[in-house]
């Protein structure tokens, strides 16, 4: 039976949710750091924010992974494993949610901006305290769909040989030659650790939109 092989599976597991979490907390902030400089009045930041998304949205992340990890030793630069897989992780997702940050925040309604300005708020106090907080929410769904893309992603480090599940199961079935029940297991995993993250950004979610949602 399959349950014999369930303990194999552990480790595997907990570096894949390292790798989402690592990657995550990273991206989110790139996500905003870029999304922000697209949107900057300053032509050398919004150059900087647009060359970063086009370049890391533009290239795979199977090849930005194995650039980070086997063409940047070439330039002096060793990275850990799992080092360069939440960079790559994190860099790829962080332009892919830079997007969601820029979009959101120019579909806020211009009349709250107006509003703001009639209330003589500083453009500070016009982002973070009536724009940021409306599109904040909108972007709730659409950064869930991201981190499980993301956590679906972390199966690419395999090929670094950095032992995230799919690589266990890879290894594990090259041994016993059981591959129905060793991916229908991994299936099954995956699919075990996307749901809270797709639960709790629900329950964020309903949270910040005051239960309309």
């Amino acid at each position: 039976m399959w349950f014999d092989i369930l303990p194999s599976f552990w480790e595997g597991t907990k570096i894949t949710i390292q790798l989402t979490l690592f990657s995550a907390v990273i991206a989110f902030f790139l996500a905003f750091l870029a999304g922000f400089g697209r949107l900057s009045k300053i032509k050398a930041i919004r150059f900087l924010a647009a060359t970063y998304v086009e370049i890391f949205r533009g290239t795979s992340l199977f090849v930005q992974l194995f650039w980070i990890y086997f063409a940047l030793p070439l330039l002096g630069i060793m990275l850990p494993k799992m080092l360069a897989g939440v960079l790559a992780l994190s860099l790829n997702a962080g332009a892919y949610g830079s997007e969601i940050v820029r979009s959101t925040i120019i579909s806020v309604p211009k009349g709250q901006t107006e509003a703001a300005i009639a209330l003589n708020m500083t453009p500070w106090q016009r982002t973070w305290l009536v724009i940021l907080p409306q599109a904040l929410v909108m972007m709730l769904p659409a950064f869930g769909n991201l981190l499980i893309e993301m956590l679906k992603g972390t199966a690419l480090v395999s090929l670094v040989t950095l032992a995230d599940l799919t690589f266990v199961a890879t290894v594990l079935n090259s041994s016993i030659m059981r591959p129905t029940e060793i991916f229908s297991v991994l299936l099954v995993i995956y699919f075990v650790i996307s749901l809270p993250f797709t639960r709790g950004i629900r329950w964020i979610e309903h949270r910040l939109s005051g239960g309309r949602y």
